[in-house]
């Protein structure tokens, strides 16, 4: 962690993944496939990206100790 730029854009599409999960739960809507079809290549990309990204964000949980206040 530290590269604010890939900090930001992992959180950005981690949150898009997110709202992705929460209208399919909510309503069964899945934006990606409504957008880009359903599981097209440009679908399966960004799942994979938000999947990379929420896998790059668990270090957040390995930093959140060593700030000192």
């Amino acid at each position: 962690m530290g590269n604010k730029y890939l900090d930001g854009t992992a959180l950005t599409i981690a949150i898009i993944g997110a709202v992705n999960w929460g209208l399919i739960g909510l309503f069964r809507f899945d934006l990606v496939a409504f957008l880009f079809g359903d599981m097209s290549w440009l679908s399966r990309i960004v799942y994979v990206l938000v999947g990379i990204s929420g896998l790059y964000l668990v270090s957040f949980f390995l930093h959140l100790g060593d700030s000192e206040a």
